[in-house]
């Protein structure tokens, strides 16, 4: 199977990695990764790099992701979502349209969080989630994020269905929680799914169902070339001597080339990987497939 990436719909009760597992079994990759953990808890858009598209997941992995969610109002659980169990519980205020958007207004722009302890974030080698499941809390320092967006979608008496869309590193279980804070009670996160990760939005998914029966009939998921995701980056075309030369780590001048910290590079056969080129015109390789993939 050639390289790519492959958007997956992750079912609800199946972790990031369980669900990467069963692609490489059908599929035979022994080469994949997934790009930006989803909660067990969580379905939705988990992009997977196959082959040499390993080598683009960071890139992927920077981008923005969209997330509807609903937040339980009036108790807290153990880990922020529906997978806890309940440790408090509140009075739910009186809420209005009008005032819950303009709490949500309050959270947009750059930001600190705290991750949680449930999270799989290393503390001395050890992942806090089985910290937290031994009982034992440790200090997190805060990160920075952003929300670009934050809108209501539905209220009802004790849940509010929302829709973010925010940085990388941003945890929408302690969102949903600062959220209900904020509007003086307690709240976890009930549903939540992943509707997008930038910049595949709109982008057709595929779940383990439709990959077994791909499997079954013999047949190949389509998946997207390795540099779509790299769209924002200039693009550098390469005669065959200077794709010859780049692809043995050599740095090469090119007439016109765009003064970039990072250049997408491309030879008769396609897409050969990531490099640099500077003020004059000479473009470095930096990170190059292992074999040259089709445009």
């Amino acid at each position: 199977m050639p390289s790519g990436i492959l958007l997956l719909d992750k079912p609800r009760g199946l972790s990031s990695n369980a669900a990467l597992q069963r692609v490489r079994t059908l599929f035979g990759r022994e080469k994949a990764g997934h790009v930006g953990s989803l909660d067990p808890l969580a379905t939705g858009m988990l992009p997977i790099c196959l082959g040499e598209a390993t080598k683009v997941a960071g890139e992927i992995l920077a981008g923005r992701k969209c997330y509807r969610f609903t937040v339980t109002l009036g108790a807290r659980t153990t880990t922020g979502d529906a997978e806890g169990t309940v440790s408090e519980r509140a009075a739910i205020p009186t809420l209005e349209r009008s005032h819950i958007e303009a709490v949500l207004a309050r959270f947009l722009g750059p930001g600190q969080q705290v991750p949680p302890m449930y999270s799989a974030l290393k503390r001395a080698g050890q992942p806090l989630y089985r910290l937290a499941r031994a009982g034992v809390s440790v200090e997190r320092a805060p990160r920075a994020i952003e929300v670009s967006q934050l809108r209501l979608l539905t209220l009802a008496a004790e849940t509010l269905a929302l829709e973010v869309l925010c940085s990388k590193g941003t945890y929408v279980r302690v969102l949903a929680e600062d959220i209900a804070a904020a509007l003086g009670t307690l709240g976890y996160v009930s549903v939540l799914r992943r509707e997008y990760v930038e910049p595949f939005e709109g982008e057709t998914m595929c779940t383990l169902e439709s990959l077994a029966e791909m499997r079954a009939r013999g047949a190949e998921p389509g998946l997207l070339p390795i540099d779509r995701p790299l769209d924002h980056l200039p693009a550098v075309h390469l005669d065959p001597l200077d794709a010859r030369r780049v692809c043995q780590g050599q740095a090469v001048s090119v007439a016109n080339a765009p003064r970039a910290p990072r250049v997408r590079l491309y030879g008769d056969e396609g897409f050969l990987g990531i490099g640099v080129s500077d003020a004059a015109g000479t473009v470095h390789p930096r990170r190059l497939l292992s074999r040259r993939q089709p445009a």
